[in-house]
């Protein structure tokens, strides 16, 4: 297995990195009552059948951040993880509606994020860039709302993506959101294909000028799909640590990953969540390597998969790739 070589992390929710014992400090901290009577306890309800189970999970612990430190710490965390599992750069997505909707100052929630992004290639070895994903099961006016008054703060945020429970939400809803995210000069990435139908992988291609495709597993039931796909060169942010988790994929054995490779696929994987579906990076990689056999070879390509589909500058993007190229020699 080829060790050390240079990763971007794409698929990242930085909420979702809030292990059980930083969610518990948190509380005791803010005084938040959680109906979780220690750090054991609330590990055990890390399991999950679907999507929407984790999702009802993931927001209930994310009561516990409150102030701008309670961004920081839950940043620091994952930046301090992710340089250990090799990430030298990470484009990492919060959810704004969620914490707005529970009363927490849009300033709060983007100043603890940046106060830590702002040094991280200093500190942590790992350049940052932030997006700011859109929650599809709520509305695409307060999706607006939130977009406005993210640009009239002029929020260090690189681009928006799509993100939350999928079925029932097609991409073609924020079709307004993603062509002012456009306009105003913002990458697009959107998560399709990963519990909805391959259909809302297209759909956020050509409906919402998505750049970038979280998950997009599903493509491989359309074969017309996949070509586009090849013959485009898009990315694919796979994740499958939590597409196990999320039953979207019964086991880590039967993950699609390595054929999607195979098939010419731009793809690579990523840790989503990983506080709450078992592993960030490193143990994604070793996972896959059990599972599925995964190659030094192969694990190469994920790499260089993951730097090219990153929204580096090209002098950084083609350092980062010449990294790969030296260390796997």
């Amino acid at each position: 297995m080829t060790a050390d070589l240079p990763y971007a992390e794409l698929h990242l929710h930085v909420e979702g990195t809030l292990e059980p014992e930083l969610v518990m400090a948190l509380a005791r901290r803010n005084g938040v009552a959680l109906p979780y009577r220690d750090t054991d306890e609330l590990r055990r309800a890390y399991a999950f059948g679907d999507l929407q189970s984790f999702l009802d999970l993931y927001y209930a612990t994310m009561s516990v951040l409150r102030e701008p430190q309670d961004f920081a710490d839950m940043t620091r965390a994952y930046l301090e993880r992710a340089a250990r599992a090799g990430v030298r750069h990470a484009e990492i997505m919060f959810d704004p509606q969620a914490h707005v909707s529970r009363g927490v100052p849009l300033e709060t929630v983007v100043d603890g994020i940046w106060s830590v992004l702002a040094t991280s290639e200093r500190d942590h070895g790992v350049t940052t860039l932030l997006v700011a994903a859109f929650l599809r099961d709520r509305d695409e006016d307060e999706a607006l709302d939130v977009l406005d008054r993210l640009l009239a703060a002029g929020a260090p945020i690189v681009g928006i993506g799509l993100d939350s429970a999928e079925v029932g939400h097609p991409p073609s809803k924020f079709a307004r959101l993603f062509e002012r995210a456009r306009s105003a000069g913002l990458r697009r990435i959107a998560h399709a294909g990963e519990e909805g139908p391959p259909e809302y992988v297209a759909e956020a291609l050509d409906v919402l000028g998505a750049e970038r495709i979280d998950h997009g597993i599903r493509c491989l039931e359309d074969d017309a799909l996949v070509a586009r796909l090849v013959a485009e060169q898009t990315p694919l942010t796979v994740c499958p640590l939590s597409n196990v988790a999320l039953r979207a994929v019964p086991s880590l054995e039967e993950h699609p990953v390595l054929v999607m490779l195979e098939r010419g696929l731009n793809v690579s994987v990523h840790s989503d969540d990983p506080a709450y579906f078992g592993g960030y990076l490193d143990d994604t990689l070793h996972a896959l390597e059990g599972a599925l056999g995964l190659t030094s070879e192969q694990r190469v390509a994920l790499a260089e998969n993951s730097v090219r589909s990153s929204f580096l500058p090209p002098e950084r993007r083609d350092a980062l790739l010449a990294e790969i190229r030296a260390a796997s020699r």
